[in-house]
Formats: structure tokens, sequence, C-alpha cells
């Protein structure tokens, strides 16, 4: 698969998935749904296992519940993330200084 067109939709087959990419054509706010989360690294390649482990290690997204329902740019600066039934970007720094 490789496109967000074949994506989303499998998406919504599946139990509560937790979708990581590079790809910045996922992080728009119209891709909010409580069925899954989309986050968007948007580092280098070789920087991505360190904050993915930083993003579900950030108290705000914890836990499974907490990210559902969230489209999340992870950002060196910090998490901006779009949540459904809210209309703004909301943004979070880290809490612990990056690399």
């Amino acid at each position: 698969m490789k496109d967000r067109n074949e994506i989303i939709p499998l998406l919504h087959t599946l139990r509560c998935p937790t979708f990581l990419t590079r790809d910045h054509d996922f992080y728009h706010s119209w891709l909010r749904h409580l069925g899954y989360c989309l986050v968007y690294l948007e580092v280098k390649p070789e920087e991505a296992a360190f904050f993915i482990r930083q993003f579900l290690r950030h108290p705000r997204f914890y836990t499974q519940a907490q990210h559902m329902g969230t489209v999340v740019r992870v950002h060196h600066d910090g998490i901006s993330f779009w949540q459904v039934k809210f209309d703004s970007q909301q943004d979070l720094g880290w809490l612990v200084r990056q690399p």
C-alpha cells in the first residue's frame, strides 16, 4: 500500500490501530477519526525510532485510549495534533531535551 486512499480504509477495518509514517500527506485535520491514530514523524529516518518511543511514552499519549481519534505530528520541538471534537491544532513540548 502506497497511498492514503488505500491505507485509511484499511485502518477502518482494524481494532484501534496507530499508524506511524514519515509521509506528510497523513497530517490533515480532516483525517481525524475515533477508530484510529495517525502519527506523522517529521524527523530524519535514523531518528524515527527515538521519536516513536518519545511519543508513546509522553503522558498525553501514553495509553491507546489517549491517542485514539488524533492526527499527530511528531517533530524536534514537540508534538502537534488534531483531536476529534476540537477545531484547533494543539501543541505540546517534550518533557525531556531532544538530541
